[in-house]
């Protein structure tokens, strides 16, 4: 799997040419401006190497490794970036702890050399922390049913469709599959399909060689490559362009992948579980899914029930949430009210569990006695907007995606929510999509 560094630099020009270069290298690269966002991005994210520059606008780079090394009690490996007049200060740094320095300008073989030592080392240490997986499960038939069915399918070759509403938890389901599968020793790579467009996904799923197009200065292994003996997890797979599809079937059907640029095949032997809330029957009626793809990821299919539908659940959850809030926050909040539970449980909770987590974190970090009440809960609309006219009127079709998603946005005066529900496609995948449109978000 790809290691993930975190660059900490205030130069954000210098820093997004590292990010860039590190990418075309095979990382995944987190890219922070201030002490206290690399903080932040530390808490919620597995990285494996800190790459950070020395002086920051709001700290240092030695008090960020000092934060982490005694908050966190992680070893994950530091290399500081400094100039040439702060290279004592550097040598200090490596005495605290950091694993080296590098001096500005920085050179290319160099950090190249520097980063993969600190990266085996780091395998060494221990792993950086990062917020626990939702562990409890629930009791509620709908979901008891739901976990019957998971034990059932996991030991087997079957690939998986997991269908469910936006923040039901359907990547936390496949990776119960993975892990009650034979091949839970093995990676498990989840994809966005919905931040795929047609010139990036072949490179990205597939791999590519060495001067295969412009910005290919290294060999790349795609995911199917990685994932070499385990499972991929093709989330949202109903927004995988068209173009893609075919490549996607040939490759699951043969069990081969072809790299952008090679005349060569290469065998895999991975797992797929996709997830989607799309309607993917309603897609290959459109003709926007091929109906060939759909029933060879469709050999099982399971339905992640919405929280409405399991809300004898939500008191559970919340004791959860209460609890990794707590330790994220630093509070110590005992709980939630009887008043206040019994007041989210008639809350449409049209956000799933993602929206539950996040509004149980609001509210610890507000609260100001022991326990959540009922009036520090937001106030919930009891219903979503909906709009006047019919959803196919604004449905993403292939075209000027620009003007129909500013269509939609202008119809729902702004609300992500309703514009995507406009647009038949999940918040997420609008947000992926203005970003790549370069659309305000």
């Amino acid at each position: 799997m790809k290691h993930t560094i975190l660059i900490v630099e205030d130069d954000a020009a210098f820093g997004v040419m590292l990010q860039t270069w590190l990418r075309k290298n095979d990382y995944d690269v987190v890219l922070a401006t201030q002490y206290a966002q690399a903080k932040k991005e530390i808490t919620t994210k597995k990285i494996d190497l800190i790459l950070t520059d020395l002086r920051l606008p709001d700290g240092d780079g030695i008090l960020l490794m000092t934060w982490v090394r005694e908050q966190l009690k992680s070893r994950v490996p530091f290399i500081v970036m400094t100039g040439y007049a702060e290279v004592q200060t550097a040598v200090s740094a490596m005495k605290l702890g950091a694993f080296d320095y590098l001096k500005k300008p920085i050179n290319p073989s160099l950090l190249e050399e520097k980063i993969t030592a600190a990266l085996e080392t780091g395998q060494e240490e221990e792993e950086l922390f990062r917020p626990k997986k939702v562990m409890v499960k629930g009791s509620s038939e709908a979901i008891k049913r739901l976990y019957k069915h998971v034990e059932l399918v996991a030991p087997t070759k079957f690939s998986v469709l997991i269908l469910g509403e936006s923040g039901t938890g359907k990547e936390y389901i496949a990776e119960m599959i993975h892990e009650c599968s034979p091949r839970r020793d093995n990676p498990f790579i989840a994809v966005d399909c919905g931040s795929l467009s047609k010139e990036l996904a072949p490179s990205e799923l597939f791999g590519h060689l060495k001067g295969s197009f412009t910005s290919a200065i290294a060999d790349k292994k795609g995911v199917f490559e990685q994932a070499k003996g385990g499972t991929v997890f093709l989330d949202e797979v109903g927004n995988l362009p068209y173009e893609v599809q075919m490549q996607l079937l040939r490759s699951l059907q043969e069990q081969k992948v072809r790299p952008v640029g090679s005349a060569v095949d290469i065998n895999v032997d991975v797992r797929i579980v996709a997830a989607t809330n799309e309607n993917i029957e309603k897609a290959i009626e459109q003709g926007k899914f091929r109906q060939d793809l759909y029933h060879r990821i469709n050999e099982f299919t399971l339905q992640v029930p919405p929280l409405r539908e399991r809300i004898e659940d939500l008191e559970e959850f919340v004791t959860f949430f209460v609890a990794q809030a707590n330790e994220e926050l630093g509070k110590e909040i005992k709980g939630v009210s009887p008043k206040a539970i019994a007041q989210m449980k008639q809350m449409p909770w049209t956000g799933n569990l993602r929206e539950l987590r996040n509004v149980i974190r609001r509210c610890v970090l507000f609260a100001e006695g022991d326990y959540i009440e009922a009036e520090d809960l937001p106030v919930f609309p009891e219903t979503i907007e909906k709009p006047t006219v019919s959803n196919d009127d604004y449905a993403l079709r292939p075209g000027n995606e620009r003007e129909q998603i500013e269509a939609a946005l202008a119809k729902a005066r702004g609300n992500k929510t309703v514009a995507a529900r406009l647009l038949q496609i999940d918040r997420k995948t609008l947000y992926n999509k203005m970003h790549q449109l370069g659309l305000e978000l």
